[in-house]
């Protein structure tokens, strides 16, 4: 069955660029383009897609808002943003109101489309310059929360779990999905197949209460004594 897409533009040119490169998969099919954020999240309401292309820098309603409300509202549709932003208070507020992924736009097509792919297996996608960007930022975040006022909810609700205890090679694990590896990148590092990663993530995921990557990167991220 084909992975259904909606793609979230405000430039023509983008929005058309993309609808080419995606239409030419067999196993992809866009279900309509949109110019705005109000407009994606009106025609996620329509058509119930599996996925989202989301441009951040929207008129009417931004990416941002319009990834919440659809996590919200369709938590099925999974949100993939695309754009030329790299900057670090985009890619929080994207992972942190649910988006599976943060992409840069000059990426190769190929690239994309295999994100995609790897995005509807419930891999978090990120360019390495984003995640290397991400790092930093909740580095500097949970380095904040030492402080008595403490403002990251990702680090503080990540400190409630550090009673969690893990094993060895779990830790080994989670420090690769800290650094953005997808399952694949993982069991290539660890020489082992990925079904066996696939295991060991979904115990991570028991242990620390949740079954979604970018929230349980979120939260890993916020332990300090893992």
């Amino acid at each position: 069955m084909a992975i259904t897409i909606i793609i979230a533009d405000d430039q023509t040119l983008m929005r058309d660029g993309l609808q080419t490169i995606v239409q030419l998969e067999d196993d992809m099919n866009v279900l309509a383009t949109a110019e705005n954020g109000l407009e994606a999240y009106e025609l996620v309401g329509l058509h119930q897609p599996n996925l989202i292309l989301m441009d951040i820098r929207m008129p009417i309603m931004d990416g941002i808002e319009c990834t919440r409300r659809i996590r919200q509202d369709y938590p099925n549709t999974l949100v993939l943003v695309l754009t030329t932003f790299a900057e670090d208070d985009y890619i929080v507020d994207a992972l942190v109101n649910g988006a599976c992924g943060f992409l840069l736009k000059d990426m190769p097509g190929d690239k994309l489309l295999q994100a995609i792919r790897d995005a509807m297996k419930g891999e978090l996608m990120m360019s390495a310059p984003i995640a290397s960007k991400l790092a930093a930022r909740i580095s500097s975040l949970s380095a904040k929360d030492k402080r008595p006022n403490k403002s990251s909810a990702a680090a503080q609700a990540g400190k409630q779990l550090n009673g969690v205890r893990f094993t060895e090679r779990e830790k080994t694990v989670v420090a690769l999905m800290m650094e953005g590896m997808t399952n694949r990148e993982i069991a290539g590092k660890l020489f082992m197949s990925e079904g066996t990663v696939k295991n060991y993530i979904s115990t991570i995921y028991d242990k620390i209460g949740t079954n979604d990557r970018t929230q349980a990167v979120l939260l890993l991220k916020g332990m300090t004594d893992i």
